[in-house]
């Protein structure tokens, strides 16, 4: 069926990659569309939902959260009417035999392993976001979906801009028959980078510098660096804006709009009650009075108490300011007032972490980065190019403004040309994060065959990287093996064997003009005399200019030491070099352990043998008298370069093809062991664990039959079932015990986890993590009718964890209640008494 009716009735002219994903669904094909944020990859999913409800059957529309879920839901209800339009997301439940319906990525993956009917009709399938495939925790469901969907169904896979498009496509197609990619890399509004500093020392402080000059804005302004180089002595010269003059700036420059990202829950509250308190008023009289609307529609269903509890005067204080903070500890109907009313344009700064990345429609004339490292739990690191790309994607609103911008922020912790270059880099290569869970193993013996059963695993986009990395790696020692053949029939000479020559030579001379005193920080050396693979990373060099020069190394366990250069053995090598990491903390006991982190995982890239000449150490071999010797070493060491590189890449290939069939054996093993298959078939509690969606499932599982849920009352069940969802930011939390009974269950549960670690460590599994009571006094509070204010006041949790914790909380006990009819009746009312005031409101989060 052809889409120019749908077309015609647009208010715009769709743009050609739009034009070309339009006459893929015509041909009935799926499709995998790869393009920048704000693109309009959406118009292309809401075309094919046209098209099959045109024709008389169904679309389901994937998201990866419920808040996007409802935020569609409510879209494509205004097109189709509500009638025709269902929502189904674990919270929700909303006409779900309607021909359009809305849901999260796990209730589709859960109907297709439970082989719902209701898939019989369905189309088109959208899967947005489809990038989200390489989330380590929750990515695996994009696949599960794209290898177990019916074959009738095709889909529609909505990407943000990676590097390797074309190989997603390629496995799409393996699994699901014919698929086009339509890849679309111009950003609908063109992006600026700058960078902005403060100069002390200058009575114009404020800075603003295009990251890159010429014609075509390619080459990093030297500029900036002339400037950054005049810094002199120990007198501090520039310095990291301060936010409200980043944002008077922006103002001043009709530059606002602006996302302001923090990575810090705490830096964006800070940042927006900092401007409010400093008298910025960037709204108008007009303005608030929309502002309130806004306000007063959206937090309608919270109770007064409850939002004396969540701060919420000190919260719209700021928003009539015309600021406002966004992150994950702000209950969704605060983020969804500050998301309307920073699209409607009343609120002109928002200071957000970078959950707002991810999908929610809040496009910015500017976006601001106050860091270009985050904290990972354990250290800071540096953006990622893709990071980068996916955060400043939101600059420019199309059809308003000619230029986005992205402003990085001076700090003295990273380069100017680290930044510019994270900036240049574009798009990072989409990686699988799929392996075989104990649930996922519990369906495939339900649902397939063993043969096909592996073969599915098989059919994994993981599987599919690996077996085309593994090719890729063959055909290069191919090609690799025709090079030897070539240096070994060119190192000849007449008057004796080469390679003889070398080796009596103590591993032969330098490439030309490296020596020992040129070796700088992050060359990675190898000394001579000691044992294979004793390398160190050249941190700094000391005392360069006296008679004794020495190295600062470190080495892969992070230990430093200092060496004398003169104490280098003869054939010490440069294997190549790493980037060390950022910041550069030479005395940090940390960072001298990141340095190590990032040996282990150094590849050698050269073998430069270290301060030695022919002259040297010849050794009287007639090959030193030849007048061509300097030419015969080169190509023999060039052969023995590539021997080494040969043997270790062929020590690699092949060893990974197998390792993911190989893990469901060995989970199936276990799995046997434990009583919940015997052979291929599932005994009464594989069934129950067909039904866990948990990352804790086979734990939850061995819990629920060890009797470690028996005998609670509804709150203490709701307590127990947090240890399963509970994930601290950060390390484990010490907790208190909210009752004797939940205590001694607790033990159990411990007790449980260490017998599966054990199990899982025999077999070569991964390790169950540790499940984490921090919260369970929280729920176990709110699920005995405490108010939100004396939880918040007692717990000292921020109040959107607190309902997004309970929110999984509630989703864990509907499982246990579907799948566990012996704790049905006591989860059905645990479910009632969590359920209630802000956490019931918070079902769209």
């Amino acid at each position: 069926m052809s889409l120019d009716g749908y077309v015609s009735q647009l208010a715009f002219e769709p743009d050609d990659f739009q034009r070309r994903a339009f006459e893929v669904l015509e041909r009935d094909e799926s499709v995998v569309v790869s393009a920048p944020t704000g693109a309009g990859k959406t118009l292309i999913a809401e075309a094919a939902v046209h098209r099959a409800v045109e024709s008389g059957r169904r679309a389901f529309y994937t998201t990866p959260i419920k808040a996007l879920s409802n935020q569609k839901y409510a879209e494509l209800t205004l097109v189709y009417g509500p009638e025709r339009v269902g929502l189904l997301t674990g919270d929700n439940s909303i006409n779900g035999e309607a021909p359009v319906v809305v849901m999260t990525t796990e209730v589709l993956r859960n109907m297709i392993y439970l082989r719902s009917p209701a898939l019989a009709s369905v189309e088109i399938v959208v899967l947005d976001e489809v990038h989200y495939l390489q989330d380590p925790v929750r990515g695996p469901v994009w696949e599960e979906i794209i290898i177990h969907a019916p074959a009738h169904i095709r889909l529609v896979c909505l990407s943000a801009t990676i590097a390797n498009a074309g190989e997603l496509a390629d496995w799409v197609r393996e699994r699901r028959g014919a698929t086009s990619l339509v890849v679309e890399t111009k950003r609908p509004v063109p992006l600026e980078s700058l960078y902005f500093l403060k100069d002390l020392w200058d009575e114009d402080p404020l800075k603003l510098f295009p990251t890159f000059v010429g014609d075509k804005g390619q080459r990093p302004n030297q500029a900036v660096d002339r400037l950054l180089s005049q810094q002199k002595g120990r007198r501090r010269r520039f310095v990291t804006p301060r936010r409200l003059d980043v944002v008077e700036h922006l103002a001043r420059s009709e530059m606002l709009p602006a996302i302001y990202f923090i990575f810090s829950r705490a830096g964006c509250d800070g940042a927006a009650a900092t401007l409010a308190s400093a008298g910025l008023r960037l709204v108008d009289r007009d303005d608030r009075d929309r502002l309130r609307e806004i306000v007063d529609r959206r937090t309608a269903h919270l109770a007064t108490r409850d939002m004396r509890a969540l701060g919420f005067d000190r919260w719209l204080t700021q928003l009539e300011s015309g600021v406002a903070a966004h992150h994950a500890g702000m209950v969704p109907a605060f983020k969804e007032a500050v998301e309307e009313a920073f699209t409607a344009g009343l609120v002109k700064v928002v200071f957000a972490t970078e959950t707002l990345a991810l999908g929610i429609n809040m496009p910015a004339r500017t976006v601001v980065l106050e860091s270009m490292t985050k904290f990972n739990g354990e250290t800071h690191e540096l953006l990622q190019p893709g990071d980068y790309t996916q955060l400043t994607g939101r600059a420019g609103r199309r059809g308003i403004d000619d230029h986005g911008y992205g402003l990085a922020l001076y700090s003295p912790f990273v380069r100017f040309d680290r930044v510019a270059s994270i900036a240049a880099a574009g798009a990072h290569p989409l990686r699988s994060s799929f392996r075989p869970t104990y649930n996922m193993a519990a369906n495939l013996v339900a649902n397939y065959e063993q043969r096909e059963a592996e073969r599915l695993l098989e059919s994994s986009f993981a599987q599919f990287q690996r077996r085309s990395a593994a090719q890729a790696a063959r055909n290069a020692i191919v090609n690799l093996e025709k090079e030897l053949s070539r240096l070994r029939a060119s190192a000849v000479c007449e008057r004796g064997d080469v390679f003889e020559f070398l080796e009596l030579s103590g591993a032969g001379p330098a490439r030309s003009g490296r020596g020992v005193l040129e070796l700088e920080s992050g060359d990675v050396i190898e000394p001579g005399g000691g044992r294979a693979g004793d390398r160190m990373v050249v941190l700094q060099r000391d005392r360069w200019r006296s008679s004794d020069p020495r190295l600062v190394v470190v080495g892969p366990t992070g230990k430093v030491r200092r060496i004398r250069v003169r104490e280098l053995a003869p054939g010490s090598t440069r294997l190549g070099r790493v980037e060390l990491p950022q910041p550069y903390r030479p005395k940090d006991q940390r960072f001298h352990h990141r340095v190590g982190r990032v040996l282990k995982a150094f590849e050698p890239e050269v073998e430069e043998v270290l301060g030695w000449t022919i002259s040297e150490r010849s050794g009287g071999h007639p090959v030193g008298s030849c007048p061509d010797v300097a030419d015969h070493v080169r190509i023999a060491q060039k052969a023995i370069r590539l021997e080494k590189d040969l043997a270790r890449r062929r020590r690699h290939v092949g060893g990974d093809e197998s390792d993911l069939v190989e893990e469901f054996d060995a989970i199936l093993a276990l799995l046997g062991v434990l009583g919940y298959v015997d052979g291929w078939a599932l005994t009464e509690g594989g069934e129950q664990l067909r039904v866990v969606y948990n990352e804790l499932d086979l734990l939850l599982a061995e819990s629920i039959r060890a009797g470690a849920f028996m005998g609670l009352s509804a709150a203490e069940l709701a307590a127990l079932a947090s240890v399963f969802v509970y994930d601290p930011r950060g390390s484990g939390e010490a907790f208190i015990s909210p009752t004797r009974s939940f205590e001694e269950r607790w033990k159990v549960i411990e007790a449980k986890w260490r017998g599966l670690v054990e199990e899982e460590q025999a077999r070569g599994l991964k390790a169950t993590r540790a499940p984490e009571a921090g919260y369970a006094e929280t729920v176990f509070l709110w699920a005995s009718g405490s108010t939100l204010e004396e939880v918040l006041e007692d717990e000292g949790v921020a109040a959107g964890d607190f309902v997004r914790n309970l929110r999984q909380v509630l989703d864990l006990l509907r499982q246990i209640r579907d799948g566990f009819p012996a704790l049905a009746d006591l989860a059905r009312q645990a479910i009632r008494d969590t359920d209630r005031g802000v956490v019931a409101a918070g079902g769209q989060e």
